[in-house]
């Protein structure tokens, strides 16, 4: 349920409000400010809650509505209707991502293999316009011989790569217990498709107060997706950016997953939430990935998560769906094209390094 106060409603008139419903019916009230209104969100047993009577407390509230949605906190209309945003500090400045905000570009590879190639692609991805370096200290592999990563010394070297180049870091946790040390480099934490309903790390990463990127699972429907982003949100966190992966389907003989690009109109209408799309998960292969992230834009995406590599072929996770820097460089001039025509895009500041 939500309670819509009138423009200009008095600070202490919203507390009050806020006051009897609390103790009147035993209930949680959360308060989301948004550009036109404020907004007052009934959390807890809201069944025996008459609209009608909660109108009458004050002259200032608007409109009294029942959200419908299993995901409370996560629905647009537990916002009036209005998108939020997540806003990342970063050594360079804050990276504002949400649906009335310009494209944000993450790229970087799969897994951190050394210092040099990850200061090395850092740089590079920045030169070409990307606000966040993402790469892999720990790694989630189908099997247990593949390369898991470097682990905390990989952290270390996303660290320095922020350093050398001012980029938000965007990395995965895996583990309650590696939470901690990744909270500690990441400016977005992320939790990956194979953990989108592990319940348990899903609220630990809701009692912190860093960003959370979350991977949509390879066979989780929207409702599963976005009741997983309502774990995060209930336990205290609202900054959660959505990333559409690929979903395993019948087909997987032409790429290695099927991208899902229509969850941007059906994310819209259902939740408030950002959304980022990742076309090298998506396809895993590194000559869909253009295409995909074009159309990605034009769809009305708020991010794009690209991977790169200095050396795909010599890659220790994923080189295969890997841009090489220079085909990173190309394919950013080519998504500024679609990125203007629907307003999305900002021109990259020139950047050198010493």
């Amino acid at each position: 349920m939500i309670i819509v106060l009138k423009s200009g409603t008095p600070a202490e008139e919203i507390t009050r409000i806020s006051e009897i419903v609390s103790d009147g019916w035993g209930v949680t009230v959360e308060k989301s400010v948004g550009v036109h209104k404020v907004i007052l969100g009934i959390i807890g047993d809201t069944s025996i809650m008459d609209t009608l009577q909660i109108q009458e407390i004050s002259p200032w509230i608007q409109q009294v509505m029942r959200v419908q949605k299993p995901f409370k906190r996560v629905s647009r209309e537990f916002r009036y209707g209005e998108a939020s945003e997540v806003v990342v500090p970063t050594p360079n400045g804050r990276v504002y991502i949400g649906e009335h905000h310009p494209l944000v570009v993450v790229a970087g590879p799969c897994s951190v293999e050394n210092e040099e190639m990850i200061v090395e692609t850092a740089k590079r991805v920045k030169a070409a316009g990307a606000k966040f370096l993402r790469g892999g200290a720990y790694k989630p592999r189908t099997s247990p011989y593949a390369f898991q990563g470097h682990g905390e010394s990989a952290l270390g070297l996303l660290a320095g790569a922020r350093e050398a180049t001012g980029l938000g870091i965007i990395t995965e946790v895996m583990d309650t217990a590696d939470l901690p040390a990744v909270a500690s480099v990441a400016d977005v934490i992320q939790v990956g498709a194979r953990n989108m309903q592990n319940f348990a790390l899903l609220k630990k990463v809701g009692a912190q107060d860093k960003p959370v990127l979350l991977k949509r699972g390879m066979a989780a429907t929207i409702d599963e997706w976005l009741m997983a982003a309502e774990y995060i949100l209930a336990s205290g966190n609202p900054n959660v950016i959505l990333c559409e992966r690929g979903i395993r389907t019948f087909d997987t003989k032409y790429a290695r997953n099927t991208l899902d690009l229509s969850v941007i109109p059906v994310l819209r209408s259902l939740t408030h939430l950002p959304i980022m799309i990742d076309p090298s998960h998506g396809t895993g292969k590194s000559e869909y990935v253009a295409p995909m992230a074009m159309a990605a834009i034009a769809a009305g995406t708020d991010a794009l998560m690209i991977e790169v590599h200095p050396n795909p072929a010599k890659a220790l996770s994923d080189g295969p769906q890997s841009l090489t820097p220079e085909k990173f460089d190309r394919l950013v001039q080519e998504m500024s094209i679609i990125g203007k025509v629907v307003n999305r895009w900002s021109t990259p500041e020139l950047v050198t390094f010493v």
